[in-house]
C-alpha cells in the first residue's frame, strides 16, 4: 500500500446533498479496494483562473490516502467517467516508491 494526495473538483452548481453523494461515492471507491482515507481536506468554493466547462467556480477537496493501485484506478475512472467532478489530480506522496 502507498500513500497519495489527491486533489479534486466537484461541480460548485450542486447542493450540499447531491455533494455528499457524489464525494461518499469516491471515497467509497477507495475503501471498498483495500484502502483508507487518512485526512479530509474540504476547501469549499473556490474561483477558478479561467472558464473550465462554462464553470468559474468548483468545490475544492484534497484527501490522503493509504491504497493500492487498483483502488487508485478505480478512482481515477470513476472520476473522469462523473460529470460532477470537474477536475482530479492524484500525487503520491513523498519518500514513497
Amino acid at each position: 500500500m502507498k500513500k497519495y494526495e489527491i486533489m479534486y473538483i466537484i461541480n460548485a452548481s450542486l447542493d450540499e446533498e447531491a455533494f455528499a453523494k457524489v464525494q461518499d461515492r469516491l471515497h467509497g471507491t477507495v475503501t471498498n479496494n483495500g484502502g483508507s482515507i487518512d485526512k479530509v481536506d474540504d476547501w469549499g468554493i473556490k474561483d477558478f483562473a479561467y472558464e473550465i466547462d462554462h464553470m468559474t467556480k468548483g468545490h475544492y477537496v484534497v484527501i490522503n490516502v493509504t491504497a493500492n493501485n487498483e483502488g487508485i484506478f478505480e478512482f481515477q475512472r470513476r472520476s473522469r467517467i462523473d460529470n460532477n467532478v470537474v477536475r482530479i489530480m492524484v500525487v503520491k506522496t513523498e519518500g514513497e516508491k
